[in-house]
């Protein structure tokens, strides 16, 4: 059975939020690899017919962290718009297609529990609803990239086939 989902290739979390560590005052001195194994043992923990978000690696750079990690998006999975207060990410689409929308008012806007995965570890303070009026929507294909900045709404409103 292939393993599928949806790559995550950087997402920039600027100012990002860890609030059990401070940042450090410069960035590493090297380098940081994530190598095509890291994605694919990732994507293995997937659920098949569901939604997954899990960072592979966090690297504090000084006053950002910037991390890498996968989200997974099944067709037949319910999706949900969500937007991030101190988080750019960049979605590189590897394998499958869907209608991404961005931008607009989101629907039934509520704040992610501080307290919750979301915040604490994944993508710092978030607003979730259940979709986007008024936004930018584009079908996306394998080869796309899409740079979505801090405070601006993402759904996918259909998933074609599920993305890698």
């Amino acid at each position: 059975m292939r393993t599928t989902g949806l790559v995550l290739i950087g997402v920039l979390l600027a100012g990002a939020y860890r609030p059990t560590r401070s940042q450090s005052p410069s960035p590493p001195p090297s380098a940081v690899d994530v190598t095509g194994a890291d994605l694919l043992a990732t994507l293995k923990q997937a659920p098949a017919d569901g939604v997954m978000d899990q960072q592979i690696r966090v690297v504090d750079i000084g006053k950002y962290n910037v991390a890498v990690g996968v989200l997974h998006r099944a067709a037949h999975a319910r999706q949900t718009a969500i937007s991030h207060t101190q988080v750019t990410e960049v979605y590189h689409i590897i394998d499958g297609s869907g209608m991404f929308v961005t931008g607009g008012d989101m629907t039934d806007p509520t704040p992610s529990p501080s307290d919750g995965t979301t915040v604490e570890i994944l993508v710092g303070p978030s607003t979730n609803g259940t979709g986007i009026r008024g936004g930018q929507s584009r079908h996306v294909v394998p080869g796309d990239v899409v740079v979505i900045p801090p405070g601006v709404a993402h759904w996918f409103s259909a998933v074609d086939s599920d993305m890698n």
